[in-house]
């Protein structure tokens, strides 16, 4: 496959994942109401965007995931006001997942089981240990500095536990879709496509 044909492959794969990430955090997730009408939920639409990234890379991984759950932001009177952060956000959790899997662990040239299980492991983990530090500390500083909410302090907790959470869950779920993905596909001959 040439590279425009290739580059247009990745840019539709991106739209599909951004239509799953959206439907995933949307319709799949279990929100928890906080004080002051602020909410924080368990969703897997992380797990769709570290899937994206183990697949297609970290800029359309990542940038799949962001416009999914940013357009999710937007339709929820809740969290519209927090779509720039998790645009920003969930691209990092792509770019940095791409980057521990596919430039340091090199798991799209790999043929070796065990090392692309412990790189997409260590990817995943990667990209959502980042998102487990920084979207609670840019919500904290989001809802205080930008938004003037005087219980940011509140709502810190609860969104680092949710976080936590969903970081777990989602480290698990995208391991455990991703390695018979990939083999589905490598056996089908539409990896050499991604990649």
């Amino acid at each position: 496959m040439n590279k425009a044909s290739n580059r247009i492959y990745k840019i539709a794969l991106t739209g599909l994942f951004a239509a799953m990430s959206y439907v995933v955090f949307t319709f799949l997730q279990f929100k928890i109401t906080l004080p002051g009408g602020d909410a924080t939920s368990i969703h897997l639409g992380n797990a769709v965007c570290v899937l994206g990234a183990l697949l297609l890379g970290g800029f359309y991984g990542g940038l799949g995931g962001a416009v999914g759950m940013t357009i999710g932001d937007l339709f929820d009177p809740v969290y519209v006001i927090y779509a720039p952060k998790t645009f920003i956000l969930k691209l990092c959790i792509g770019l940095i997942t791409g980057f521990l899997a596919h430039r340091i662990g090199r798991i799209g040239e790999s043929s070796d089981k065990n090392h692309i299980l412990m790189w997409t492991i260590l990817a995943a983990a990667g990209g959502l240990l980042f998102n487990v530090v920084f979207d609670p500390l840019t919500g904290y500083y989001y809802k205080l500095f930008i938004l003037g909410k005087p219980a940011a302090e509140v709502s810190l907790v609860w969104n680092a536990a949710a976080t936590l959470i969903n970081a777990v869950t989602s480290t698990i779920v995208s391991v455990v879709i991703y390695i018979p993905l990939r083999n589905a596909l490598v056996k089908s001959g539409l990896f050499s496509k991604i990649h």
